[in-house]
């Protein structure tokens, strides 16, 4: 495998995917973008989104519903490279590749319904009082080239046409993607797959590209070029903060839009527990060692008060980790940081380690762990709510009601908080679902939260540090928004109008015409 997408690479330094189940390194070579060739990328992007921005939805539409068709025709191509670059399972990626071509026709679907645009006229008042109102038309357009940063955890779903970059492209917005490099080769097979589809339907040269690095130097490359006006981003904390400084630091700061640590704390109350702690157990260590831990959604905080109730609760958890089974994560570089982030975490004042799986040795195994540590010892210490990215997860036991909302009050920003409880306990515990509001981006009620619904009314965010920007969702139609800006033309006249602000409405679109909606 060689990388076709590249442009004639001048770089001596390459590297080779690696199986994270053996360590065996596989085939293909792919080379280390340089700064030229970078820069190459952004300026083609530029050129193209002169042309690119003035499609249409319907040809939008087209070309993602033609991405998602090159990616399918990979078949069990694709499907082998991403198991052999990840360890994942091919039910899981079989899954995945479903979604991703399922997230690109929703959006392409959403492009050709058209009123995502929010298109807004307040038509002329020459009579009004006393000055005269002018003719005003806002519409949503598209940003400019947009950075992506393939995610190591999502191979698919959020690598090389996942939902950042379908997004982007369909705001009108062309796409230079830094491959991760933990799947270079099912990277290089998406990434052709788009540039077949960018050839099928006309799209301008430089819509896509592809660029390849192991190094900060090739994503920083990429945030500081003056072409790419906004960056999507999923992985840790610190790499989600060093892009979005460096963004801020440019001579025209860009927004970066980073999905970034998330412990997703999951709030048991006491009479839920009572009539079903231990299902409830069971399903709290699926959920935690779904996939090796390895979702931003896994539930790495469970808080719950003190009873008899609470104790089988965490017994029962405790089997369950105890019989679970070690598997092999996504690299060996995850691994170590997950067997360090355990190490601190174990070792800090008050936290105990309930279980462990039986250890395994392999190149990168990660072993589910449960622990434990009082309220008054989250309190005292936040640091123990910091994610541990992998299959463990802390419960917490508050002595109290207060002392629970007290947590609840304490806690950072995070994607998800999810509360279990019986009908009449949840309205009385209506004041911990008011303080989690202002939290989490996806508030949750009998239901673990990992598995993300691709849909309109999806939010994948919230506040800091789960992201840069709680106001935006990475899943789901809405993450549209990120890549465009809102434009107002006044006294145009009709013929000079974009289609979805004219005055006939061709497009027949919703639109808030003078304070009201119509189509």
């Amino acid at each position: 495998m060689t990388n076709a997408l590249a442009t004639n690479s001048s770089s001596t330094d390459s590297f080779q995917g690696i199986n994270p189940a053996t360590g065996e390194s596989l085939p293909g070579f792919f080379q280390e973008a340089t700064a030229d060739e970078v820069a190459q990328a952004c300026e083609q992007a530029s050129k193209a989104f002169s042309q690119y921005r003035k499609k249409t939805g319907a040809q939008k539409a087209h070309f993602l519903e033609q991405i998602a068709a090159e990616i399918e025709a990979l078949g069990d191509e694709l499907l082998t490279r991403a198991q052999a670059e990840s360890g994942l399972p091919l039910a899981r990626l079989t899954g995945e590749r479903g979604r991703t071509a399922g997230q690109l026709r929703l959006f392409a679907e959403y492009l050709r319904e058209g009123s995502w645009v929010n298109a807004r006229i307040d038509t002329a008042m020459p009579e009004r009082q006393p000055l005269p109102r002018p003719d005003l038309r806002q519409m949503l357009r598209p940003l400019g080239p947009v950075g992506i940063f393939g995610s190591s955890n999502f191979p698919l779903a959020f690598s090389v046409a996942g939902g950042d970059t379908a997004s982007a492209l369909a705001a009108g917005c062309p796409v230079v993607v830094k491959a991760h490099p933990a799947h270079p080769g099912t990277s290089q097979l998406v990434g052709e797959a788009i540039q077949r589809a960018v050839d099928v339907c006309g799209m301008p040269a430089g819509t896509f590209a592809l660029v390849h690095g192991r190094t900060t130097a090739v994503g920083m490359a990429i945030v500081e070029h003056p072409a790419i006006k906004a960056i999507g981003f999923t992985g840790s904390l610190r790499g989600g903060k060093a892009l979005f400084d460096a963004a801020a630091r440019r001579p025209e700061p860009i927004p970066v839009y980073a999905e970034m640590g998330s412990t997703n704390p999951v709030f048991f109350l006491p009479n839920v527990l009572k009539e079903k702690g231990g299902a409830l157990a069971l399903a709290y260590v699926n959920s935690v060692t779904l996939g090796v831990g390895q979702f931003c959604t896994n539930p790495g905080l469970a808080i719950v008060q003190q009873s008899s109730e609470a104790d089988t609760f965490v017994q029962e958890a405790t089997k369950a980790v105890t019989n679970s089974q070690p598997a092999a994560m996504l690299t060996q570089g995850i691994q170590r940081a997950f067997t360090a982030g355990l190490d601190t975490l174990s070792q800090a004042s008050g936290v105990q380690v309930l279980a462990q799986a039986a250890a395994v040795e392999s190149f990168a195994n990660g072993t589910p762990t449960l622990l434990t540590a009082k309220a008054d010892t989250l309190l005292a210490n936040p640091l123990i709510a910091e994610e541990v990215f992998g299959p463990s997860s802390v419960v917490v036991e508050a002595t109290n009601r207060e002392q629970l909302l007290a947590v609840a009050k304490e806690l950072e920003g995070h994607l998800t908080a999810t509360v279990y409880g019986t009908d009449e306990e949840l309205l009385e515990y209506a004041d911990l679902l008011e303080i989690l509001e202002q939290k989490v981006g996806r508030l949750l009620i009998n239901g673990f939260p990992t598995g993300v619904e691709v849909s309109h009314a999806m939010q994948h965010g919230g506040p800091y540090p789960a992201t840069t920007d709680s106001r935006s969702t990475s899943v789901g139609t809405n993450a549209i928004l990120r890549f465009a800006r809102p434009v107002c033309y006044q006294n145009f006249p009709d013929a000079l109008l974009p289609d979805e602000l004219k005055s006939d409405n061709p497009l027949r679109i919703w639109r808030l015409v003078d304070g009201k909606w119509t189509n």
